[in-house]
């Protein structure tokens, strides 16, 4: 048995690793074990290093009702599991039901496993999945917090958060535990498929789930290829910047580790079982045997229906054959799973009306739950197992099968290639359940191996998962999240994505580019050219940035403007670089480089509003370090050196008393900006400054890459959706972005301005062109807001190019 190196294990999961159930003499609570692999590996080193353990107990405990111990005489893994090291969640049962069936069971189940036309998308189900993952992470950061005052000599905790059912989880405990400088390694493991691109892209929060997962320090999944899918996915729609090669991912300025952990069994306990187990089933026939949950994605209908074909194409097996279906009863109350049982029982009447005889029937159909000894003695005797899912993450069954092979001469394993059992397990005979034909042809071919290839084939896929058990699984979780020390042959993978380099934009921004457009550079200042510091006054623009923009803002085909939500003056000052275009208060005010200003009306009775608003807010909320600055057309609420325990109070009364003012309050860094009530932004004043510096057409001789990295900056890339080349600079939180790439640091914007300067110095100055700078061009000159309001209102498709 493998534990951390240092530190307690926190496992998470949507199950506790037991139920409970009501006695009914005592009507006092008692503990059912849960069977699985999960519970068999990790429980152990739960109870060994005096982890914890939080989830769901299976009811819904009334208040005072706590989590019994176990009974004296259980020896089930979970036995010396106390329940003071159990901690509970407790959730209304409407809520739960509309995240567990609603979201859990009614989307992700049939998205993941690559059946979108079964998934239900539910505004409701999301809020309740949401609701119910930042439960789980509240109960983490608890027990974070109680390990770090009792238990301050133990090393870093390792927090384990498993399955589908929380994967939003890891990014509110890194944020709210962060927050409390609390230390802690994250991990996560996925127990289904992860979907490609193509499919989970459908999924409408998306981002949310790829950031919520991201919040770990390590990923894991079954096989290398749902690996992949998750890589590809964090590329595609977050345009992170990813290592395929290595399984690397860059979140937030971390890096994250995507590793392939297959999940293994008990071998050893399986072999025990068989060796101990009697016969269930007295005959001479063929067992071909089948072991599923009643599921859609098991791929029963069309396993019995590739049973058929085989006794209609080999009717040498008429007879001699039986099938042996074990169908487990799930989600009995789902009409979907309902019809399932329906066209099963169908199908199987069907089939055995059709080929039995007197004395023998083709199928014998078990509905209902098997205990393990039973099921032992099934694999155990059975000449062939039919493992084929239509897609499944794992299958323990094939394990567990070739666990109990224990008998001379072996059966032969079945394995559908859409199972992670399937990539693995080379040796059994690979059959695509869709092809019915082909089916019955395999299973046929696996009837009739002669016994030295079973005994070949079994041989390597005993010795395989014999040192592939969830012991492994479990040591190789822990050395992924660095807490065991490798071995001498263990494959070590870099865990860290190298800095950005100026070849990270060859690919993306030459083909863009060109080697005859001209370039328009619009930049936001704090978070992406100067760090965020805890006062604006303290924000300065590194001396190398300054350089490059100097030296950028003297090539003829590059224009540069610098979009902040500061006072224009004062982004000036910052800077300190004449040529540019300055815009402050997020485009309400633009400096043109010829001197000419641009100030965007407001309507009078706001002017006087904004001091009579600061005022306010300087009598009921500037405390604690919390401060106000005043722009002149907007107000800034800082709270970033406010304690965090008591800044949701202040900051649910600053956005109050802004709105209350009739101003709107927008988000940003740490901050609550107040903003005058007028249809101008970010996005409207890069358009603006666009048409200003390059005429009526910029769209079909210019290119534009913008960069920033506040809710405000959205604003543009939204409005150049499609038309630029978007970056955002990106923190752990979850950010839903419209940017097509992520940079995690004023360093990659730099290194993204020293790519832009080797891209113009090698072109050849041409002499047609006129530096919108020096505004001799006559439609390059600035616009009335009457232009500007016509400008904008014109149809998308006139910016396109």
């Amino acid at each position: 048995m493998s534990v951390p190196a240092s530190g307690k294990l926190i496992i998470v999961s949507n199950r506790l690793p037991f139920v409970l159930k009501k006695n009914m003499l005592t009507q006092k609570w008692e503990r059912k074990a849960s069977a699985g692999g999960l519970v068999t590996a990790v429980a152990p080193v739960v109870i060994q290093g005096n982890g914890i353990w939080i989830g769901w107990a299976g009811v819904h405990l009334e208040e005072g009702e706590n989590i019994p111990e176990s009974d004296p005489n259980d020896k089930t893994p979970t036995a010396g599991l106390l329940s003071d090291k159990v901690i509970s969640i407790n959730l209304d049962p409407q809520t739960f039901d509309s995240y567990y069936n609603g979201c859990c069971n009614g989307t992700f189940w049939p998205l993941f496993h690559s059946m979108p036309d079964r998934a239900q998308f539910s505004a409701d189900s999301w809020k309740s999945y949401c609701a119910v993952n930042k439960e789980f992470a509240s109960k983490t950061v608890d027990a974070l917090e109680n390990l770090s005052r009792i238990d301050t000599d133990s090393g870093t905790p390792l927090v384990w958060l498993h399955d589908y059912h929380l994967m939003l989880a890891a990014n509110s405990i890194r944020n709210v535990a962060n927050d409390k400088n609390l230390k802690f390694k994250l991990g996560f493991f996925l127990h289904i498929p992860f979907p490609p691109w193509d499919i989970f892209r459908l999924f409408p929060w998306a981002d949310e789930v790829l950031q919520g997962m991201l919040g770990c320090d390590m990923v894991g999944f079954h096989i290398g290829d749902y690996c992949l899918n998750f890589v590809d996915c964090c590329h595609r729609r977050l345009g992170c910047r990813v290592d395929r090669k290595n399984l690397l991912v860059e979140h937030g300025g971390r890096t994250v580790c995507i590793r392939p952990l297959p999940i293994g069994i008990p071998f050893d306990r399986f072999v025990d079982m068989a060796n101990q187990a009697p016969r269930v089933i007295s005959t001479s026939l063929q067992l071909v045997l089948g072991v599923d949950r009643l599921d859609y994605t098991k791929g029963l209908v069309h396993r019995l229906k590739a049973f058929e074909l085989l006794l209609e194409r080999y009717p040498q097996h008429k007879g001699k054959v039986v099938l042996i279906q074990i169908a487990v009863p799930s989600r009995t109350d789902v009409k979907e799973y309902q019809d399932l049982k329906e066209e099963m029982d169908q199908l199987v009447g069907r089939i055995n009306g059709r080929f039995s005889t007197f004395n023998w029937s083709p199928i014998r159909y078990i509905y209902g739950y098997v205990n393990q000894n039973d099921l032992a003695a099934f694999y155990r005797d059975s000449a062939v197992a039919m493992v084929t899912p239509l897609r499944d993450g794992m299958n323990l069954v094939a394990k567990e099968f070739v666990a109990c092979q224990i008998k001379e001469p072996p059966g032969v394993l079945i394995v559908s290639p859409f199972a992670g059992a399937g990539e693995m397990m080379n040796e059994a005979l690979i059959c695509n359940p869709y092809e019915l034909v082909e089916a019955a042809d395999i299973l046929h071919r696996a009837l009739t191996m002669p016994e030295d290839e079973r005994v070949l084939r079994m041989r390597c896929l005993r010795r395989r998962e014999k040192v592939h058990d969830v012991n492994f699984w479990m040591r190789s979780f822990l050395k992924a999240m660095g807490t065991l020390i490798f071995e001498n042959g263990d494959d070590v993978l870099p865990t860290t994505m190298q800095p950005v380099t100026l070849q990270d934009f060859d690919e993306y921004l030459s083909k863009y580019i060109g080697n005859t457009n001209k370039l328009a550079l619009l930049l936001d200042y704090d978070g992406t050219l100067a760090p965020i510091a805890p006062h604006p006054d303290l924000a300065k623009l590194p001396p190398e940035t300054k350089s490059v923009l100097e030296r950028l803002v003297n090539m003829s085909d590059v224009y540069i403007a610098i979009i902040s939500g500061r006072n224009v003056h004062n982004v000036k000052d910052m800077v300190g670089i004449e040529g540019l275009t300055y815009a402050g208060n997020h485009g309400l005010e633009i400096l043109h480089p010829d001197g000419s200003r641009f100030v965007h009306p407001m309507p009078k009775e706001y002017v006087e509003k904004v001091g009579d608003l600061f005022k306010v807010l300087q009598k009921k909320v500037c405390k604690d370090g919390a401060w106000v600055e005043n722009k002149g057309t907007l107000l800034t609420f800082h709270y970033r050196e406010v304690p965090v325990d008591i800044r949701p109070e202040l900051i649910s009364t600053a956005q109050h008393l802004i709105e209350e003012a009739g101003f709107k309050a927008g988000q940003a860094h740490c901050a609550i900006e107040a903003k005058p009530p007028v249809q101008w932004n970010k996005g409207r004043a890069s358009l603006y400054i666009l048409r200003t510096a390059f005429g009526l057409n910029w769209s079909e001789r210019t290119r534009i890459i913008y960069a920033g990295d506040d809710v405000t900056d959205e604003d543009a890339m939204q409005a150049l959706k499609g038309m630029a080349a978007t970056f955002r600079v990106a923190q752990s939180q979850i950010v839903k972005t419209s940017a097509e790439r992520r940079l995690p640091s004023i360093d990659s914007v730099l290194t993204m301005l020293k790519w832009v300067e080797r891209h113009f110095s090698k072109r050849i100055p041409r002499e047609d062109f006129v530096n919108p700078r020096v505004g001799n061009l006559s439609n390059n000159l600035p616009m009335s807001l009457g232009e500007i309001e016509m400008e904008l209102s014109m149809p998308e498709e006139k910016f396109s190019h």
